[in-house]
Formats: C-alpha cells, structure tokens, sequence
C-alpha cells in the first residue's frame, strides 16, 4: 500500500516539473503565458466534474464558506496560474520551479501572523534558508544564476509571487475549505479563474503542437497531477508525500536542461538545495509538532 503511494506521488511530482519545459514549448510556438494559463482554467473543468460525480461528491458550497472559495479561485487559480506562466517565460522553467518552493517559507509567515500558529526554531531556520537560496539562484550571493537561466529582478519577482500564492493553497486549506474534497474546490474555482484571467488574454492561431502543449499542462500537469498526489495521500502520511513532492523542481531542472538547455551555476544549485532543504524542514518540524501533541497527556 505505501509503496503504490510513493509511486503516485512521485508521478505526480513528475507530472508537475514537466509543466515549466511543455509550457515554455507552448511560448515558443507564439501561444502568450496567459493564454495558457486560462487554458488551463478551462480545460480540466470536465473531468473534475466527471470525478467528483463519480464519488459521489456534493457540489454544494455552504454560504458561509463562499467568500473563502471565491478568495481560493482569485488567488490560488487565477493569480497562481498567470504568475507562473510569467515566470516561466520571463526567468525559465528551472528558475520559476524552484522558486515557486518557497512556498512553505509564506506559509510559516502567513500561518504564523494569520492563524496564529507559533514560529519555531525550525520555521525559523526555514526562512532564513529560503532567503538565503533565493539570493543564490538570483544572482545576489554568486554570479549570473545560469545558462538559459534568466534571473532578472523581474523574473525572481514573479517567481516569489507564485510561490506566495502557491502557499494559499495551504492557508486557504486549513481555513474553512478544508472539508471539501479537491474535485469540489476545482469545480467551483476554475470557472472563476478562467473569467478572471480572460480580460487578459491574448489568444493566438495554434496548430497541432501548441494545443498538444496546453492540453499537457490542462490535462496532465494539473487535472491528472492533483489525482495522483491526493490518490498518493490516501495511502501515505502527508509529511511523507510532501518530501517525495518536493522532487517536481528537481524533475524541472532536469528536463528544462535536457529540452532547452538551461542550467543554474553553483551558486544557483547551491540556492535550490537551499530553498528545498528548508521544505524538508518545514516538513519535518510540522511532523515533530504533530507527534508531540498525539504523545501529549489527555490525547483523545
């Protein structure tokens, strides 16, 4: 059993580090970074649908809870999704995925001045290994981040952006949108981020591979991605799929080289291993604190 769920998360750890290098295929083939990102709003709608029926799911979003769904849809599809495409296009596939991992550096931020959970040493060490990492692979503590790696002002801006967003997906989770299954959440914030993302598109004439590029990024980096991951969590513990997780910008770097030749220098490696070992801590410090309350006196 946890071996099938190792292996769904580290597909979906692929599936993810493939959507940089297929997205930037996409702008290279005349297709804008929002215009895939609103493709991506639009395309995968059908089959959350068809899965969240197929569980059985209520659609229903209780009215308390939908000024929450609608701030998960502007922020964490439609803000999200267009920052990254940016970033993508302006940094690299490589720089954006690795930089996109300081989410769990917001998330301590953010849970700590928004739902006030503590700061711990480890959160702490975290932080500062993120900060640390960033400055590497921007350029800050080393040379030029790389070949094919363009880490501009702006691109490290829009990278920190999408990771920022990317963490509300933690906030907005533990929040009160925590007890509705992840087809649901999709179902009712795709349609919002599409309609978010619209005004701003751009759409342009597309052959056979740039919809073979948007199709990929819809359908296999996002649809088919969160399937897996969450199939991966029903049969391990989160702490541990969240580490095998952190292999997507790995796979990234990987396939950005071999497919369009990009590479970070040593500091810029030096600032990846940075920025993913501080997710390992975050991982792991979540996962001592959880132990220490179950082991707690009174713990039902």
């Amino acid at each position: 059993m946890a071996f099938r769920g190792y292996l769904y998360v580290l597909c979906a750890a692929v599936l993810w580090g493939g959507l940089g290098p297929v997205a930037k295929y996409a702008f290279s083939l005349g297709v804008q970074p929002l215009e895939v990102a609103f493709w991506r709003c639009v395309i995968p709608f059908a089959p959350f649908a068809v899965q969240a029926l197929a569980r059985g799911d209520s659609l229903r979003v209780e009215p308390a809870d939908r000024l929450a769904m609608a701030g998960f849809g502007v922020v964490c599809i439609a803000a999200f999704y267009g920052v990254y495409q940016l970033a993508i296009q302006e940094g690299g596939a490589a720089l954006a995925s690795v930089l996109m991992y300081t989410a769990p550096a917001w998330v301590a931020l953010a849970a700590w001045g928004l739902l006030g959970e503590g700061m711990s040493a480890a959160k702490l060490g975290a932080v500062a290994a993120t900060l640390a990492g960033v400055a590497c692979v921007s350029g800050v503590l080393g040379p030029e981040a790389g070949q094919g790696v363009s880490a501009t002002p702006k691109a490290v801006l829009l990278g920190l952006l999408s990771g920022l967003t990317y963490a509300m997906y933690y906030i907005f989770g533990k929040g009160r949108l925590r007890r509705y299954p992840t087809p649901v959440l999709f179902l009712h914030a795709l349609p919002l981020g599409a309609l978010l993302l619209l005004p701003f598109v751009e759409f342009s004439p597309k052959g056979a591979g740039a919809w073979a590029a948007i199709v990929a990024v819809s359908l296999l980096s996002t649809w088919g991605a969160y399937s897996v991951y969450y199939a991966g969590l029903r049969r391990l513990e989160a702490t541990r799929a969240a580490v095998v997780a952190t292999l997507e910008p790995v796979v990234a770097a990987v396939v950005a080289y071999l497919w369009w030749g990009e590479r970070f220098t040593a500091a810029g490696w030096l600032g990846a291993g940075l920025i993913l070992g501080a997710v390992v801590l975050v991982v792991w410090d979540g996962r001592r604190l959880r132990a220490a309350r179950e082991a707690a006196p009174g713990h039902a």
